[in-house]
């Protein structure tokens, strides 16, 4: 959740900001913000010392808000529409085969939250649309056409969501009378399937619309592939930084650098033994690192975030299985 400017809404705060520059300092050579959104982590690490940061995001508001800021920075910045997913060939897009460093700050933004025109919010009505880059199908199309049965799937799977099959059934009841076509419309659906919130707890609708958002972008697949590019791009000694505010995204970022910090080796005595290998990340810290609560206070959307930093080494890069890192398998994926 990145730094905005937005008419008539005050600047969002970039989350962890200040704990990422500490855990990856010094800050020097080029680096890739592959979710750029309102450019709070490029500034930052600009700010920091980089010499050039490239700024990704499949989000072509990114670049058309930057328009009033970016030009300040001449070429230390550079900006590229595209997914993080394929970040090392856009960094070779614009002439760097190597990086100092990755940084990563996944899901949806504030900026996008806080449009309502982009449907990503249950608490402001819009179009039902939630697309990061505005192609390909939209929220709209999977809740008035995909089968009852993926609907399910995709709340249980994505959206942690229990009641998936009750709202499942709901939505494919609902549209039968006509399509359902904004976020309120959905929301209240969903609302009026599940018990009635006490305080404190989330909106009934906040799993849901956060699993069909996923579906919508592919988000896990892209995160799998943005951290195998990140481990085929960076230098011996680059950092990779990832922020991530779902529980299942953080699970897939903690797996991936536990595996490819270890060895290998051990096992099952049921299983043949792996062989040994050098280790592709060093991890620094091992631990997660949270917000303190002076920056949840100041900016409550930041509750759930998690900072995890790992050092490149010089070890080559891999592939990965997706499904060994806890990425939920949809059958008969949108």
């Amino acid at each position: 959740m990145t730094d905005a400017s937005h008419p008539d809404k005050a600047p969002h705060i970039p989350v962890l900001l200040r704990p990422l520059i500490r855990a990856v300092s010094p800050v020097s050579g080029v680096w890739l913000d592959g979710t750029f959104g309102a450019g709070g982590y490029a500034r930052g690490l600009l700010e920091a010392g980089a010499d050039v940061v490239i700024g990704v995001d499949r989000d072509p508001l990114a670049f058309e808000m930057a328009e009033d800021w970016a030009g300040a920075y001449g070429d230390r910045l550079k900006l590229v529409a595209g997914n993080f997913a394929d970040l090392d060939a856009h960094a070779a897009s614009v002439g760097f085969a190597a990086l100092d460093g990755v940084t990563l700050d996944l899901g949806v933004s504030s900026m996008q939250l806080d449009m309502a025109e982009r449907g990503f919010s249950f608490l402001r009505d819009g179009p039902l649309d939630m697309r990061m880059g505005r192609e390909g199908p939209s929220a709209e199309d999977i809740v008035n056409d995909a089968p009852e049965a993926l609907i399910a799937d995709i709340l249980f799977h994505y959206g942690e969501e229990r009641a998936a099959r009750r709202i499942a059934k709901a939505i494919v009841s609902e549209r039968a009378k006509g399509r359902i076509t904004s976020t309120l419309h959905l929301a209240t659906l969903i609302e009026g399937c599940l018990p009635r919130k006490k305080p404190g707890q989330s909106h009934p609708a906040t799993r849901s619309f956060q699993a069909i958002r996923i579906a919508v972008n592919d988000e896990f697949m892209s995160l799998v592939r943005g951290l195998e590019a990140a481990e085929r791009v960076l230098k011996p000694g680059g950092k990779l930084a990832v922020v991530s505010f779902h529980s299942i995204e953080d699970r897939v970022v903690k797996r991936f650098l536990a595996e490819r910090s270890s060895r290998g080796g051990g096992g099952s005595r049921h299983a043949p033994a792996e062989a040994l290998r050098d280790p592709g990340f060093d991890l620094t810290p091992k631990k997660a690192i949270p917000p303190d609560p002076e920056e949840i206070e100041a900016n409550p959307r930041a509750r759930s975030a998690k900072l995890r930093v790992a050092t490149r080494t010089d070890a080559p890069a891999r592939g990965v299985d997706a499904a060994s890192l806890g990425v939920p398998q949809v059958e008969g994926g949108w």
